[in-house]
């Protein structure tokens, strides 16, 4: 069983054909998935599809790139809803397209630490060209488990993450070919801190690199760790699941 801890299924341009989405997930042997929410209009497609599909937890978080349009009010949409959130996420911090409003970024991420502490639920980090902000941000607000979501980091970011005891989540980028610093990666993440997840519809993975992603692609994924990583597909499947549930569990 295949597990896709990062998935977008309720952005329109796949939730336009959810059935098929879910079908393809059962006839490849997907059974763990993590809905990402940013808008309050994902959040709402997730908590219907969950009604449906129990197995699917959902994470609703503001992301970074929104940060100048987030206010109280949007706080407050998510602590009204905070028993149906399993996590909070992706939040964090993005600064590749834009570093002009840092200080934003900062501030909404930081109130959804505090959010996450108040309530007790894991956080889903985006962070993207921000590793030292993000990282000294975590070390002095986060007290819940953390995901690192689709990991492009070096072996030795990868090392200051896990101090955090945290988790890493490989995505379709460890398929291509100028994968560079991904192997590294792999062979030294301890496998019970190891996650995998499509960012469907996005990064595809090999031999879909370029087309729309979805779930049911996670499985290349997975084959690409055991190849690195030398261990049995049903071994690691297992043990991802495993990290998957730990990694709702309050300690």
């Amino acid at each position: 069983m295949y597990t896709d801890s990062h998935c977008h299924i309720t952005d329109d341009s796949l939730y336009n054909r959810i059935d098929e989405i879910m079908e393809n997930c059962f006839s490849q042997n997907v059974s763990n998935l993590m809905v990402i929410c940013c808008k309050e209009t994902d959040f709402i497609r997730a908590c219907s599809l969950k009604e449906k599909y129990p197995f699917i937890r959902i994470a609703f978080g503001w992301f970074p790139g929104d940060a100048k349009e987030i206010g109280e009010s949007h706080f407050k949409i998510l602590e009204k809803n905070i028993d149906k959130i399993d996590c909070i996420g992706e939040i964090g911090l993005d600064y590749y397209w834009d570093d002009s409003f840092k200080e934003e970024q900062k501030s909404i991420f930081i109130k959804q630490i505090l959010l996450a502490n108040q309530y007790q639920k894991p956080i889903a980090i985006h962070m993207r060209s921000a590793t030292k902000d993000t990282l000294d941000i975590l070390k002095e607000y986060a007290q819940t488990k953390i995901l690192f979501h689709c990991f492009s980091g070096s072996k030795e970011t990868m090392m200051e993450c896990l101090k955090l005891n945290s988790y890493i989540s490989f995505a379709g980028p460890i398929t291509f070919k100028n994968a560079r610093q991904a192997p590294e990666c792999i062979i030294n993440c301890p496998v019970d801190h190891l996650l995998t997840e499509t960012d469907s519809p996005y990064l595809s993975p090999v031999p879909f690199r370029g087309k729309q992603n979805e779930p049911k692609n996670v499985q290349y994924v997975v084959k690409k760790i055991c190849e690195l990583k030398q261990i049995e597909e049903t071994v690691l499947c297992s043990q991802i699941e495993k990290n998957f549930y730990s990694f709702f569990n309050k300690d």
